[in-house]
């Protein structure tokens, strides 16, 4: 009955849902030329013989799934949605050949039926929390096998869930399997009365490393001749408080650099103004030593990861859950982060024990914090080692998951 009456609310909602899509659209949160793929709509064609779906919300699971993407790319056609821009544009370049990309369309059972129909997926993969209802009941009314791939999910959901627990089973128990990311989250969904939960470890600790221009990493590493650190996936409120603390540290290292790179580029401008009209990498400008600079650009984290011995780690000081704290330490960089990592509580454990990852609370502790490793290069070297190491597991999860995504499909 919940269901139904969800699915009924949705269609009724689709005139409203068609001027939210506008308005992000005009705002550039969506793509308007691509907004028919929104209500199920394509002009592409289903590729011939075997298709997995596989469904990422954001720029955070996208990156995490790219591995797995290139084990299914290797073995047959793979469809990618998400939901975002950015992600959009990751896919755009990270993709691999032969994979496609759509944004998923919103929860309107119409136009989840449409896009059903037309691609026809022998087999559907959700990763980490993408429980659309009326998306996992078209798949379900199709003989579609459905999996959920590094799922996660709070003991709070868990004790909201379990409250409808008809609803819980529908959703959770037409997975054929439910790979969970942690042994907290795999005890939730068991809770919930899943029946198969499989504890294979957390995909995001077996991504490849963020990729790197190597050409552009000497460029500005010429441009860079004195310290520099670096605040990454940065969101309001944090950028205030990194720009206090390069004030703070500019007198004891008078060439100081500090490279924010927001979570969201289009934020540049914004950011710029707030930190003295810093120079910013998406209009071609240079650092300056002595100066912020803000590299308010796409797909290059990997790059100002290498540049900097060590990085702050946004969503975590001024906002909640945090960002991927994996990425830095596969790259041999230690961590500091604010007091809210609530979505990476296990790799947070793993740096913690490892002396790589230092907590802050303000503008004071996180110039203390960066301070330390800038007047000591050779302990940010060691902590960076202690990190990587955190997370030097066997390489075979990718294969692994794809296997499992692949089962039974024809």
């Amino acid at each position: 009955m919940m269901l139904r009456l969800y699915a009924a609310a949705a269609t009724l909602a689709v005139p409203a849902l068609r001027r939210m899509l506008r308005r992000r659209a005009a705002g550039g949160k969506e793509i308007a030329s691509r907004l028919p793929e929104r209500e199920g709509l394509t002009a592409l064609p289903r590729p011939a013989g075997r298709l997995v779906w596989v469904h990422a919300a954001s720029v955070g699971e996208t990156m995490s799934v790219l591995p797995v993407l290139r084990e299914l790319a290797a073995r047959g056609s793979v469809l990618l949605t998400t939901g975002t821009v950015t992600s959009a544009k990751l896919a755009a370049e990270r993709l691999p050949s032969g994979a496609l990309h759509q944004f998923v369309p919103l929860d309107v059972p119409a136009w989840v039926n449409r896009f059903l129909d037309h691609w026809r997926p022998d087999a559907a993969v959700f990763v980490e929390s993408e429980l659309w209802p009326n998306l996992l009941r078209g798949c379900d009314q199709r003989g579609i096998r459905r999996v959920l791939l590094n799922g996660r999910i709070s003991a709070r959901s868990t004790a909201h869930w379990r409250r409808v627990p008809g609803l819980a089973h529908a959703l959770l128990g037409g997975f054929s399997a439910i790979h969970a990311q942690s042994t907290a989250d795999a005890a939730n969904f068991r809770a919930l009365g899943a029946p198969r939960v499989l504890e294979w470890g957390n995909l995001k600790f077996f991504a490849a490393p963020l990729p790197v221009d190597d050409t552009a990493l000497a460029a500005l590493q010429a441009r860079l001749p004195g310290p520099v650190w670096l605040a990454a996936s940065t969101h309001p409120g944090e950028e205030a408080l990194v720009a206090a603390a390069h004030q703070a540290l500019i007198a004891a290292h008078p060439g100081l650099v500090t490279l924010i790179v927001p979570r969201h580029p289009e934020r540049g401008a914004e950011i710029a103004a707030l930190c003295g009209n810093a120079p910013r990498r998406s209009q071609g400008e240079a650092p300056v030593p002595g100066q912020i600079y803000i590299a308010d650009t796409l797909g290059e984290l990997g790059l100002f990861f290498r540049l900097a011995p060590f990085a702050f780690i946004g969503n975590s000081l001024a906002g909640f859950g945090g960002h991927n704290i994996i990425e830095p330490a596969l790259l041999a960089r230690p961590v500091i982060a604010g007091p809210h990592l609530e979505n990476f509580t296990e790799a947070a454990q793993r740096l913690s024990d490892a002396r790589a990852l230092v907590r802050v609370t303000d503008a004071a502790s996180l110039a203390a914090a960066a301070q330390t490793w800038l007047t000591a290069p050779e302990a940010a070297l060691e902590a960076g080692a202690r990190a990587a190491a955190c997370f030097a597991e066997a390489t075979h999860l990718p294969a692994r998951l794809a296997a499992l995504a692949l089962e039974g499909a024809a």
